[in-house]
């Protein structure tokens, strides 16, 4: 059974850090393309950031500079290090796994997800 978990959400303040963390299970890791997303009350879910197996990274462009998202294939493991940060950023944070199937099919995997809040 394929199993997302993500960890380390929470209370930040305006400026500073918080660490997430998403363990995988269930799925070979290292062909997976890791990625957070991001839903804001009455919003739309929204790419933060993601990782190939290789570890290419993309960013959305609110968060290129301040967050960084690594991987660490040998756990089974995705991070999200959230450094800068603004109230705007408030939101539950979802992980995800994605595998290709094809060059253009693939099957997602999500996360329950975690909240983050950062008061100004």
């Amino acid at each position: 059974q394929v199993q997302l978990v993500e960890s380390g959400g929470g209370l930040g303040q305006a400026g500073g850090s918080l660490r997430l963390s998403c363990a995988a299970s269930g799925i070979i890791f290292n062909t997976n393309r890791m990625g957070w997303y991001r839903q804001a009350a009455g919003k739309q879910r929204e790419l933060v950031a993601t990782i190939t197996p290789g570890g290419a990274t993309n960013y959305a462009d609110s968060v290129r500079g301040r967050l960084i998202i690594s991987r660490d294939n040998a756990k089974n493991t995705v991070y999200l290090q959230m450094n800068s940060l603004k109230p705007e950023d408030t939101a539950v944070y979802y992980c995800n796994a994605r595998k290709y199937t094809s060059l253009s099919a693939f099957v997602d995997t999500w996360g329950p997800g975690t909240q983050v809040t950062v008061s100004s």
